[in-house]
């Protein structure tokens, strides 16, 4: 019979995970996915002792892979799309003029304002990154600038969009999850996300401004590299089409896989009819990625590019992401034990106990939030169990409840893509070719909102309370 477990039972899997991914993975550089399964071994171990067999555990994995099966399929199509981008020239098009017309001192602000816009506009952190964020990488490799800085700001800019924006679902869901309402919701997590905005903007400023690159040092390569995509691709505005569609149908809501399919048929169809390539080649760059030994221009030797233009477009294709898939299935195989176990449960009771001020209040929605990202991965569990845990508390501490969905978005939704295993993660990690625990750092906007959230909570600054006596809204 299954019984609850004590506090140190079910804290006992998380910590061991932490301390494996913390030391292992973070410090040794150890491949994550056995560490994983190391975890959930111990997870296992536990669950089974409070009384849990094996098959539940099992059916809590299948479960947790069931809910992830459609990110999953869209982190396959990115990598299709972006094989196809490659061969149709879109990508190195927008690397070609980028290099041309951005100053590597402006990059990493650019990187940050060019993929808020377009995710604030669509309401896609993965949409942003997968298409604009990936031109940038590339104008920011020509340029000589640091890779993991540059993925840092766009991944920071994406989730700027994705945390405000009236089209994203986690921005619809917070409110849910608290009890408040969506555009109030809004209005609220401009306290906290501006200043982050406004610190990250200087931030990346100043470490423009006093960078140097490759690319001022280099002029000459920089030419060859241009030279050597001019020789390979045909530049037409026409290449912006499959961009187009991706953005259209992320505005328009349209399903998202269709959306991206239909824009990897249109650019895989230009990279033979505009760029010369094969259909066996627009075949092959959709499932093992583009590579410069695919062009046959008479009087071009792809042995003498030189590794600056390949490390550029030699990616891309639904192989490259394979590798992400099987770290997320593992991570899946440890929350979905943890979950059967009812280890989250018990922590997060124990969390809303120790609770006395505003601050500890906020504090724990906070530690609760990172928690849920640690183990699951996953951006909606991370703003659903805490919001239902702790929306009775705020309402009985007289907080309104968009301080809770505003918490639930800082500490939630903009933490998941610093979290190496989750979706988010590996997501962004395969598409911009960073590892998550090199582009964490730069990610400013990411922590500060949760960390600014903590101190309003404890200043009473930008928190809105009600007036039990009249039944209004005040925000202090």
């Amino acid at each position: 019979m299954k019984r609850k477990l004590s506090f140190a039972e079910a804290i006992l899997p998380i910590l061991v995970m932490l301390v494996l991914l913390g030391f292992g993975y973070g410090f040794k550089q150890w491949k994550a996915e056995p560490l994983l399964l190391v975890a959930a071994a111990v997870a296992a171990f536990v669950a089974k002792r409070a009384g849990v067999t094996w098959e539940e555990m099992m059916e809590g994995i299948v479960e947790k892979l069931a809910k992830s099966m459609p990110a999953t399929l869209i982190l396959i199509t990115v990598g299709l799309l972006i094989g196809t981008w490659m061969i149709s020239g879109t990508i190195p098009m927008m690397i070609y003029y980028g290099v041309q017309i951005i100053n590597p001192k402006f990059i990493l602000i650019a990187a940050f304002l060019v993929t808020a816009v377009v995710s604030t506009f669509t309401g896609t952190s993965w949409g942003s990154v997968g298409t604009v964020g990936v031109a940038l990488m590339g104008i920011a490799s020509g340029l000589g600038v640091s890779l993991p800085a540059t993925a840092g700001a766009v991944v920071a800019g994406s989730y700027f969009g994705d945390k405000l924006s009236p089209l994203s679902d986690t921005t619809n869901l917070a409110p849910i999850a608290a009890g408040s309402e969506l555009y109030e919701h809004i209005k609220h997590m401009l306290y906290t996300t501006i200043p982050a905005f406004i610190i990250s903007l200087i931030v990346y400023g100043l470490v423009g401004v006093n960078s140097t690159s490759v690319a001022v040092d280099n002029p000459e390569k920089v030419q060859i590299m241009l030279q050597t995509l001019d020789t390979i691709f045909n530049w037409n505005l026409l290449l912006l089409i499959p961009p187009v569609i991706v953005i259209y149908g992320s505005v328009a809501k349209k399903p998202t896989i269709p959306t991206m399919l239909g824009s990897s048929f249109v650019a895989a169809l230009m990279g033979v009819f505009m760029q010369g390539f094969t259909f066996k080649d627009a075949l092959n760059s959709m499932v093992g990625g583009f590579n410069v030994s695919m062009v046959q221009i008479e009087g071009f030797d792809p042995t003498t590019v030189i590794w600056e233009v390949t490390r550029l477009i030699n990616r891309g294709g639904m192989n490259s992401m394979m590798g992400t898939v099987l770290i997320a299935f593992c991570a899946f195989a440890f929350a979905g034990i943890v979950s059967k176990a009812g280890c989250l449960e018990v922590i997060l009771e124990r969390l809303v106990k120790s609770i006395k001020s505003t601050g500890g209040i906020i504090a724990a929605t906070v530690a609760s939030c990172i928690t849920m990202a640690l183990v699951t991965g996953s951006s909606y569990l991370s703003i659903l169990i805490p919001g239902e845990l702790f929306a009775e508390t705020y309402k009985a501490k007289g907080l309104h409840a968009k301080n809770l969905s505003r918490t639930l978005e800082d500490s939630g939704t903009v933490v998941v893509p610093l979290v190496p295993w989750s979706m988010a993660g590996v997501y962004m990690a395969s598409t911009l070719g960073v590892p998550v625990i090199e582009y964490a750092p730069w990610a400013f906007l990411c922590y500060l909102g949760f960390i600014t959230a903590i101190i309003y909570g404890f200043t009473g600054f930008g928190i809105a309370k009600i007036d039990d006596s009249n039944n209004k809204k005040i925000v202090a």
